[in-house]
């Protein structure tokens, strides 16, 4: 990919980076993550808002794998230092491609147990095709493949092991194109585990298709929220409902207008982006207007969304209330709805129920409501 930082290049509207990193973070046996890289991308990815919350430090790598790795372990070395950690040596260091933003956690999972248990580790896939060997453009022989396989990342080792082994090859561990070569050479067993066909790594521009293809049809290019928010009737009117003005109906008491389907909406956008909640961003004080839109509320909501490279796929909401009657009003809320998302209706599907005379809404005293919000990434 002459040319093309790949690892910056847009899968689904966000970086392949973020991609692979959000996959190796959603292991449980990942603690921290150590982001390393060319000097000169340092402070933009510092500044990168979609970092998952493991990643501890971005460090300047060198001309190889092997140089790269070693700032990572000794930017690990650091942390643990100045933390007082006494048992470093004894864990997993996982190394993995950047550009491999189709591992699973399983598999992430499976090193560093692997690791754990035999000192170091690599997934490996058999070779399915015949191997030739080329000499001068013929093919010279045909090698036996049931002893080959091809290795993938993360691999696996146990800190104090891969500690020794670059100390015993200082510069020359440079020369080794992954972990498990650097092992070999110092004689040290690496175990192997099934890997998985589909963690390929990112190689040629066609590739970028494919690994969005493949997150699509995962359905990791997705993320899901629910949002709940209930009032109770207060003095005054109209009812606000949805961003639908319904005369004749009591005032939801609150801060804002009281919009219980806006609000269970917004919290669902802002839960399914991981930005929060909107009590959080909008503080019942001086610094949200008495009474504020919750239109207005929404539309910087959404805006918010938005800046996180996500948007509105589609939302499901139910309201609960005896009163007023909602079946008429239900077509206009959720084009409301669907216009301030900046959606198809057909993507909004809105639902009410009387409460079955149950708690505040079954009694007529108030509203609730209950959304469900699903987001893609922005493009």
């Amino acid at each position: 990919m002459s040319g093309v930082d790949k690892l910056a290049a847009s899968v689904g509207g966000r970086p392949l980076l973020a991609w692979t990193l959000d996959a190796v973070a959603a292991a449980p046996a990942v603690d921290r993550l150590v982001v390393v890289t060319a000097s000169d991308r340092v402070d933009a990815l510092r500044d990168a808002t979609w970092l998952p919350s493991s990643v501890v430090s971005i460090v300047a790598g060198g001309d190889r794998r092997q140089a790269s790795v070693a700032a990572g372990l000794a930017e690990l070395d650091r942390l643990d230092a100045r933390s007082g950690s006494g048992e470093a040596d004894h864990r997993v260091v996982l190394v993995h491609d950047g550009a491999r933003p189709l591992v699973t956690p399983a598999l992430v999972e499976a090193v560093a147990q692997a690791a754990a248990a035999h000192g170091a580790a690599v997934p490996v896939v058999p070779i399915a095709e015949t191997v030739k060997r080329i000499e001068e453009g013929r093919v010279a022989a045909t090698i036996d493949r049931t002893s080959l396989a091809t290795a993938q990342t993360p691999q696996g080792v146990r800190r104090s092991i891969l500690r020794a082994a670059f100390a015993r090859y200082g510069r020359d561990a440079a020369t080794f194109t992954d972990e498990a070569a650097l092992l070999e050479a110092c004689s040290i067993p690496v175990h192997v585990i099934d890997g998985d066909p589909g963690n390929v790594k990112v190689t040629l521009p066609a590739d970028l298709a494919r690994a969005e293809a493949a997150l699509l049809a995962r359905g990791a290019m997705t993320r899901t929220g629910i949002g709940h928010d209930s009032h109770p009737f207060g003095p005054g009117a109209p009812l606000v409902l949805g961003g639908v003005r319904i005369d004749g109906a009591p005032r939801l008491h609150g801060h804002s207008d009281g919009d219980v389907a806006l609000h269970a909406v917004c919290d669902a956008l802002l839960g399914a982006a991981g930005l929060g909640d909107l009590g959080r961003l909008f503080p019942a004080g001086p610094a949200t207007p008495e009474g504020v839109a919750s239109g207005d509320l929404l539309e910087e909501v959404v805006r918010r969304v938005a800046a996180a490279r996500w948007r509105p796929a589609s939302v499901d909401l139910t309201i609960v209330a005896a009163r007023p009657k909602l079946a008429s009003r239900l077509d206009a809320i959720r084009e409301a709805l669907a216009g301030a998302l900046g959606i198809e209706p057909a993507r909004v599907n809105v639902k009410a129920s009387t409460g079955n005379l149950d708690g505040m809404e079954g009694a007529g005293r108030g509203m609730s409501a209950i959304a469900i919000a699903v987001l893609e990434p922005a493009r």
